[in-house]
């Protein structure tokens, strides 16, 4: 199985072989970089490439790693004995079963995505070293173990919030998505806006760029954030002289781009500042 990109993702040669190598060695593949990057994409365009489902595991700050393996509802079994239920007698009628649950008993390969998992508790990676290792768990309700039939292509997306355990590491084959160059940024606006025309893609580009590389930024906008301002460049019919008129630092329909008032702030001073020097 190799991964050679969609026609509605642009995968640099970086990526896909990484992609490839951890599908190779059988390794969960840790992809970190800026958010807006395309990091979760990535593991949809993979099952895609590949021609397999996708089961997807958002990890957010209150997440457990008990939760992807399964949980035992003892308060409904506790109800229902004192129904008299029938059920009550079986406890494999309490088990929940979790995401990663769900992957190991796929009869077919699957993509198991564990998305953002530095939002979860330090602690949370370490709790999987096995699981993900060894591709394999115990229920201790029922006494079984739950063995993966096909060993799932395991994506793992990191923000860099917070640092990820070397035990974990260890296990990963890693990946950072830089943020893309020009050329690159011009595929994927292709790939989301075809046909745009060139003298507005190369204005709009440059004052992107711009934004991005000026000092003191609090929050750099990331590649779903241009996609979203060319958008209401197109729908509002502007022109790259449209973008040109703008004031000397803020572009037009900002507000995608900047997303909070510091931002806003430093490039009206520098506007500002641009006007009083004139």
């Amino acid at each position: 199985m190799k991964f050679q990109g969609t026609k509605s993702y642009v995968a640099t040669d970086d990526l896909t072989i990484a992609v490839n190598a951890a599908v190779t060695l059988e390794r969960p593949l840790l992809v970190k970089g800026e958010p807006g990057t395309g990091k979760t994409e990535l593991a949809k365009q993979i099952a895609t490439s590949l021609g397999v489902r996708m089961i997807e595991w958002n990890i957010k700050s209150t997440t457990r790693a008990q939760q992807g393996l399964y949980e035992y509802d003892a308060v409904s079994r506790l109800r229902d004995s004192q129904l008299g239920e029938e059920k009550v007698h079986d406890v494999a009628n309490y088990i929940r079963k979790g995401k990663l649950w769900e992957a190991f008993e796929a009869s077919e390969k699957v993509v198991l995505l564990i998305d953002e998992i530095d939002k979860a508790d330090i602690e949370f990676p370490n709790d999987l070293l096995q699981e993900l290792d060894k591709m394999e768990f115990f229920v201790y309700e029922t006494g079984k173990t739950v063995k993966a039939v096909n060993r799932p292509i395991v994506i793992i997306t990191s923000n860099n919030e917070k640092e990820l355990p070397d035990a974990f590491l260890r296990r990963c084959f890693f990946h950072y998505i830089r943020f893309p160059n020009m050329e690159t940024m011009r595929a994927i606006v292709e790939v989301h806006h075809p046909g745009i025309k060139e003298q507005l893609l190369t204005t709009a580009l440059t004052q992107f760029f711009d934004i991005r590389e000026q000092a003191g930024l609090k929050k750099k906008p990331s590649t779903s954030e241009v996609l979203d301002w060319l958008k209401l460049l197109l729908a509002e019919d502007m022109t790259a002289e449209d973008l040109k008129s703008g004031t000397a630092a803020l572009p037009k329909l900002h507000g995608a781009l900047l997303k909070n008032e510091q931002d806003v702030h430093l490039f009206e001073r520098i506007a500002f500042m641009a006007r009083g020097q004139r």
